[in-house]
């Protein structure tokens, strides 16, 4: 089967969206995206290895900024508005006079340039971009791009999700969310930089209603690549995040068979309300097993 095919019916997301959006519309903006993200990304790797990597300023919300981000901002800001001058972009560096009105956009990008700036300071390595389409409260088209690994996730939800290597061009293969095995350990994703009592009794009450759990500890939105790819189950969230933070990832995952799931039970939606703060969420692999729907119900401590 071709990779993200022009030509696509049947149910999900894709199929419930206006007609202005279709499949064919949203794949022709995968290879510009994949420059446009190569290019910040050689911009911020280039940050990442030269000295003053760890210099910084904290914005109001006590978070880091760092050149790189901001770097990162101007060549995405720029590559967007050339693509579509009609789109507003919903970016986490972006000015309070650019998001005036922001409520009332339906068809947006969100877009963190550079998440994980802890961990880029921290010389971990664990740093994406983040690139979503938003349309009618859902992301309908996602990009997560690892720029040390010149790798990129992307999604579309109801068709197929791939990932994308930089070689000698950009060289693609499917990914898929793994489903449960019984008797396999339970792989937990979660944030060395978050940690508190109710990720704890998360984690025990997957050990006793499923068994043997490994927790495996990853930042930025590194942790949806991972399950979109075959390499978990499941990463919960306790701790603050914003919307950039979770569209771009929850397209990859969707496209490749998973969820992410407010406690509510329902996919998380954007724009809202006034906060761009997320939700508490759980984003899974195997959807469909009934295992969720069991921790759902559960009331957290």
């Amino acid at each position: 089967m071709p990779l993200f095919p022009v030509c696509f019916s049947g149910g999900g997301i894709v199929a419930q969206m206006q007609t202005y959006v279709t499949t064919r519309d949203l794949a022709t903006l995968i290879d510009p995206l994949l420059g446009l993200c190569l290019e910040a990304g050689e911009a911020i790797c280039r940050h990442y290895h030269a000295p003053g990597t760890t210099d910084y300023e904290m914005k109001g919300d006590d978070s880091p900024l760092t050149q790189a981000d901001l770097e990162s901002h101007d060549i995405l800001e720029e590559g967007l508005r050339a693509l579509d001058p009609s789109l507003p972009i919903l970016s986490e560096e972006s000015t309070e006079e650019a998001l005036a009105g922001r409520r009332d956009w339906r068809r947006y990008w969100l877009v963190d340039p550079l998440d994980g700036t802890k961990e880029f300071i921290g010389g971990t390595g664990e740093f994406t971009i983040n690139i979503a389409l938003v349309d009618d409260h859902a992301p309908v088209l996602g990009v997560l791009y690892i720029p040390l690994q010149r790798r990129a996730y992307v999604g579309i939800p109801g068709v197929q999700a791939c990932c994308y290597s930089r070689e000698r061009g950009w060289q693609a293969q499917p990914l898929a969310a793994r489903p449960l095995e019984q008797g396999r350990p339970l792989v937990v994703h979660a944030s060395r930089r978050h940690v508190g009592p109710r990720l704890q009794g998360c984690l025990e009450w997957l050990g006793e209603h499923w068994g043997p759990v490994t927790r495996r500890n990853s930042g930025s939105a590194l942790k949806f690549c991972q399950l979109a790819e075959g390499g978990g189950d499941f990463y919960p969230r306790f701790s603050p995040c914003c919307e950039w933070d979770t569209a771009a990832g929850q397209a990859v995952l969707e496209a490749a068979g998973g969820a992410i799931l407010g406690m509510d039970g329902r996919p998380l939606r954007y724009n809202c309300r006034d906060s761009l703060l997320s939700p508490h969420f759980y984003a899974i692999a195997d959807r469909g097993h009934p295992l969720w729907q069991q921790l759902l119900r559960r009331r957290p401590g």
